[in-house]
Order: structure tokens, then C-alpha cells, then sequence
């Protein structure tokens, strides 16, 4: 019997791997997720189910609620545009460039994860109010950034600068400047290069990090309140509602609330990777 004869006649070894086989870790996932995600968000809604239809209207469309969802979701969003081209920015300066002081800026990025949320909204209401060092130096010119509208959006681009940064750092480095140098030789411009070469490559990171961004800016509730004022129909949040309920005991109203936001929030991400699906198919293409 040949060589080949024997191989083939062998019994196959199925190769070892280092965790447990697909069942088995996908039931673990499914378990996990559901204790930690599905159940607690099951309750929110099943919560909310037990209003009418009108007392759910009453508790989400009220003139109080409507404008703290334009001011949740508008400073959320402005907040995340932002930190997506500053961002770029800083992300771009960390990985392409050399100075001194470079991993004092680099540990500075992450410093609004470690940072309480109460305690970077009471820093940054002593820094912009109006007997604060910056503050100080606006308010005669007519320009207020705490206890506004304008306070929120500074706190949102705190807390959410981090995500777009550590997001794209990665793909940046991992980038292939052969590309771009080729690209050179052939007679493009350097924003040709960009937006040819280098912006189909961090572009759905890019979008990563606006999502994770502007997910954190919707929920973010203890650096917004020191700094935001909590005006009715001014500069109140939906998160700061929700506590509103829930202090008055009318645990239906917050969760009818927070269901509008868990939807709105889904549906934002959804169509969020749904862009950066067709981002990647079109620069495999």
C-alpha cells in the first residue's frame, strides 16, 4: 500500500483549539448577552406596556419632553461631528509625527475615561462659567458657555473625543504609506491622496467612533447637569426627565421615556452601520 493510500485511509484528527467549540461558546454568548442586555431592556419595555396609549402619548410628546429630545439628540449629534474631524485630527498628529511631550498628549486623550462624569462637569462648569478663568474673559463680550445650550455640547466633546481618537489611531498606524507614497509619485495632490487612499481605509473606523461617540453623548448625564443649567425647555436633557420621574415615583412615565430613546438610539446605529457597511463594499470594490 502506498504512502498516498495510507494518508488517505487514516482517520482525520479534528485540530485542537484553544477555546471550546462553537455550541458551546455561542450558548455562553447568548446567556450572557441576555442577562446582561436583553432582560434589563424586556423589562423597560414590558414597563411601558402597562400605560394606555394616551398615558404613553401624555409621557413622551409633552411640549417639556419633545424639547429635551431635540437637545439630547441635536447636541449629541453636533458633539459627534465635531469630535469625528478634530479627532481625525489629533488621531493623525499621534501617529504620524514625532515632538516632545507626544505620550503626555497620547495619556491626556484617555483622560475623560478615567475621569468621574460628575467630577469633569464640575471642572468644566469652575472653567466656563462666569466667574471662571475662561468664562470671565467671554462674558463681557456677551458670550456665555455654561448654563446653556452651549455647555452641553463642550461636556458632550469631553467625554466623547476619546472614542473617535482610539478608534482610528489603530487604523491609522496600521495603514500602508507604500499607498500613498505611490500615489505621490503619480501626480496626486495631498488631497487627492486623502480622499482617495487614506480616507477608504479609516472611513468606517471613522464612523465607529462617531457612533460610539454620539451614543455616549445621548446618555451622558453627570457631566451635562453641572454645566447645562436644567432650564425646562432650555437646557434640560432626557436623561435629567427620566431622573425627574423617577423621583416623583412614576416609574412608567421614565421608562415610556427611556424607550424612546432606546428606539431613536437603535435606530441612529442601525442606519450608522448600515454607512459603514457600504463604505467597506464600496472600497473593496
Amino acid at each position: 500500500m502506498t504512502a498516498a493510500a495510507l494518508q488517505a485511509s487514516a482517520p482525520k484528527r479534528t485540530p485542537k483549539r484553544v477555546l471550546p467549540g462553537f455550541r458551546l461558546t455561542l450558548g455562553y454568548t447568548l446567556v450572557y448577552l441576555a442577562l446582561i442586555v436583553l432582560i434589563p431592556l424586556s423589562a423597560l419595555v414590558f414597563k411601558t406596556f402597562t400605560l394606555t396609549w394616551d398615558q404613553f402619548w401624555a409621557a413622551v410628546a409633552s411640549p417639556r419632553v419633545v424639547a429635551s429630545y431635540q437637545l439630547t439628540f441635536g447636541a449629541s449629534f453636533l458633539a459627534a461631528l465635531l469630535n469625528a474631524v478634530f479627532g481625525l485630527l489629533i488621531a493623525w498628529v499621534l501617529v504620524r509625527y514625532q515632538f516632545p511631550g507626544k505620550r503626555v498628549v497620547d495619556a491626556l486623550v484617555d483622560l475623560p475615561f478615567a475621569l468621574p462624569t460628575a467630577v469633569a462637569g464640575i471642572s468644566l462648569t469652575a472653567l466656563l462659567a462666569g466667574n471662571g478663568w475662561v468664562g470671565s474673559l467671554l462674558e463681557p463680550y456677551g458670550i456665555q458657555l455654561a448654563f446653556n445650550r452651549n455647555g452641553v455640547v463642550i461636556a458632550l466633546l469631553f467625554i466623547g473625543l476619546p472614542f473617535v481618537v482610539r478608534t482610528v489611531q489603530p487604523v491609522l498606524e496600521d495603514a500602508e504609506k507604500e499607498l500613498e507614497e505611490a500615489a505621490t509619485c503619480l501626480g496626486a495632490t495631498r488631497w487627492q491622496t486623502f480622499r482617495y487612499v487614506i480616507f477608504p481605509t479609516i472611513g468606517p473606523a471613522l464612523l465607529t467612533g462617531f457612533a460610539m461617540a454620539f451614543a455616549r453623548g445621548v446618555g451622558e448625564y453627570g457631566s451635562v447637569i453641572f454645566i447645562a443649567g436644567n432650564m425646562p425647555m432650555i437646557s434640560e436633557i432626557t436623561p435629567l426627565i427620566i431622573i425627574g420621574k423617577l423621583e416623583q415615583y412614576d416609574y412608567a412615565g421614565a421608562t415610556a421615556v427611556a424607550t424612546v430613546m432606546l428606539l431613536a438610539s437603535f435606530a441612529m446605529l442601525m442606519v450608522i452601520n448600515g454607512l459603514q457597511s457600504w463604505q467597506r463594499k464600496r472600497a473593496g470594490a
